[in-house]
């Protein structure tokens, strides 16, 4: 299995409440350009070709509160309730794990999602969870990233890359432009 971190960002970098629901000065900043059709395949396409969400503890408690409640005519938050989700926390309960088709990672991040990436099957997809993803890149944990990048400059907020990161190689695989001059970007490790 590859891991896949597809995030919504903004030019300098900030991946903090895209939607609005965390309480970030800016939150919902993504809500202010439209993707247009081919922004909307990109998620789509990339949600179909995934076995299961990889999340954090906060971004999966966002999310099993407001995905079950969702419906769309495309059936994406069809295929978001249904899928296998994994979430990496080592404080959260068993019993807190209430949204479909859930398992709590625990222990040893990087040993219990290599054991994850030595099975076979379609993606682990990674939405929001910075502090995940900041550990799976220290660890070079992550095959792909997949990008958003919105035309808005939000000065501050928690960045996809964290400061102290190690550096890493990446190639270009695929860009596209949609809406709003919404840039697509799809790198994977070098």
């Amino acid at each position: 299995m590859k891991v896949v971190v597809s995030e919504f960002v903004s030019l300098d970098g900030v991946m903090e409440d895209p939607g609005g629901a965390e309480g970030y000065r800016h939150g919902g900043w993504s809500f202010k350009f439209k993707r247009g059709p081919e922004g909307d395949k990109f998620k789509v396409d990339e949600l179909t070709a995934a076995d299961a969400l990889l999340l954090g503890r906060v971004t999966y408690q966002g999310f099993a509160q407001a995905w079950p409640s969702i419906k769309d005519p495309d059936g994406f938050a069809d295929r978001m309730n249904s899928i296998r989700k994994y979430v990496v926390s080592n404080t959260m309960k068993d019993a807190e794990a209430t949204w479909n088709n859930t398992t709590i990672i625990r222990g040893d991040m990087a040993t219990e999602i290599a054991r994850l990436k030595a099975g076979s099957g379609g993606d682990l997809l990674v939405f929001g969870s910075a502090r995940l993803v900041h550990g799976l890149a220290e660890h070079g944990l992550v095959d792909d990233y997949r990008l958003m990048v919105y035309p808005v400059i939000l000065g501050g907020g928690k960045r996809l890359f964290a400061d102290e990161g190690k550096m890493a190689s990446l190639e270009l695989v695929d860009s596209k432009t949609a809406g709003d001059g919404i840039v697509m970007l799809t790198y994977k490790a070098a």
